[in-house]
C-alpha cells in the first residue's frame, strides 16, 4: 500500500489555510471527492476544507485496494484510512466530519474509535445496517441484497445505471450517466467487495459510544435509506438532531445543495462554529 495517506487518497486541502476550524468531507460509493463541489464553497471562506478519495474508488489507488483488500471487507477499514489522513494532516481535535452514506458510517466508526479526536458529526443518508431485522427496519431483505449482487454479476453496466437512477432520484431529473460511468470505472470484483462491506455491515452496537454533537440529515425520499433508519439513529445517538430536507434521492449534496447547506449552517451555528456563506453557493449539478 502507498505509504503516504495523503498521496494514497489524493487528499485535497482548500478553503482558508489558517482557519481555526477544519471540515473533512467524506463521500460514499460511486462518487469521488468532486461530489462536494456544490457544498464546499459555502464554507471555504471561514474553514479549512479537506476532501479525499477512498481507496478503490479511483484508478490511482486501485492497486492499494487489491494489495490490502481484506482491510476493506468491513467499513472499519475506511475509518482507519480517515484516521490516517487526520494524523498526517495533524488536524485539531475540534475537526468537523461531514459524511455521506459509506462516508457517514466511516465518520461514526472513526469518532467511536477515537472519541476525543473530533468536534461534531454531520451524517447524510447514513445507515448503520441495511438489512432488516426483527426489531429493526433497514430497508432491505436478505433476498433484496442477493438480487443486488446477482444484477451486478449479470450485467455490470445495467446494474450501475439502475443504481445511479435510484441514487439520484427521478423527481429532480438529475443526469445519471456520469455516476454510472464512475461506478463501472471500478473493477467489478472490487465494487462487489465494497458493496458487501456496506450492505452486510451492522454497526448499531457502536452508536451508543458517540457522544459528539451530531446532525442526521435525511432526504424526504431516499430509496436506499428509509426515514425509519434516520429516526433510529436519532434515538440511538445521544443528543443528536434529525433534519429531514426537501430532497429526493440519496445524494442531496447534488440534488438539493442549498437545503443541505442551510441545515448544516444552523447546526454549526448552534455549536459555536464560524458563520458560513448563505445558501445559494451550491447549485444542482451532475454526479462526479
Amino acid at each position: 500500500m502507498t505509504p503516504d495517506p495523503l498521496v494514497r487518497h489524493k487528499v485535497t486541502v482548500t478553503g482558508k489555510p489558517d482557519a481555526a476550524r477544519t471540515i473533512v468531507f467524506i463521500n460514499g460509493i460511486g462518487t469521488d471527492q468532486l461530489v462536494w463541489r456544490h457544498v464546499t464553497p459555502a464554507f471555504a471562506a471561514e474553514y479549512r476544507i479537506v476532501t479525499f478519495d477512498h481507496v478503490g474508488s479511483v484508478p490511482s489507488n486501485f492497486a492499494d485496494f487489491r494489495g490490502n483488500q481484506v482491510r476493506y471487507l468491513n467499513a472499519k477499514g475506511y475509518a482507519l484510512d480517515l484516521l490516517d489522513i487526520c494524523t498526517a494532516l495533524n488536524l485539531p481535535d475540534d475537526t468537523l466530519l461531514v459524511g455521506h452514506s459509506l462516508g457517514a458510517v466511516t465518520a461514526m466508526l472513526a469518532a467511536a474509535r477515537q472519541p476525543g479526536r473530533f468536534g461534531q458529526l454531520i451524517l447524510i443518508g447514513a445507515s448503520p445496517r441495511y438489512l432488516d431485522a426483527d426489531d429493526y427496519t433497514g430497508g432491505f431483505t436478505s433476498r433484496d441484497i442477493e438480487k443486488v449482487y446477482e444484477a451486478l454479476r449479470l450485467n455490470y453496466r445495467s446494474w450501475a445505471e439502475a443504481f445511479a437512477a435510484h441514487a439520484m432520484g427521478a423527481a429532480h431529473g438529475q443526469p445519471t450517466d456520469r455516476m454510472a460511468d464512475a461506478l463501472v470505472s471500478v473493477p467489478e470484483d472490487m465494487m462487489l467487495t465494497t458493496l458487501c462491506a456496506v450492505l452486510q455491515g451492522d454497526h448499531r452496537s457502536m452508536l451508543s459510544q458517540l457522544k459528539l454533537p451530531t446532525l442526521i440529515v435525511q432526504s424526504r425520499v431516499d430509496y436506499f435509506v428509509p426515514l425509519a433508519v434516520a429516526e433510529y439513529l436519532q434515538r440511538q445517538i445521544a443528543g443528536s438532531e434529525l433534519a429531514v430536507i426537501d430532497a429526493e434521492g440519496h445524494l442531496p449534496h447534488i440534488s438539493a445543495p442549498d437545503a443541505l447547506i442551510a441545515v448544516m449552517q444552523r447546526f454549526m451555528a448552534a455549536h459555536g462554529c464560524p458563520p458560513a456563506t448563505p445558501p445559494g453557493a451550491g447549485a444542482p449539478g451532475e454526479a462526479a
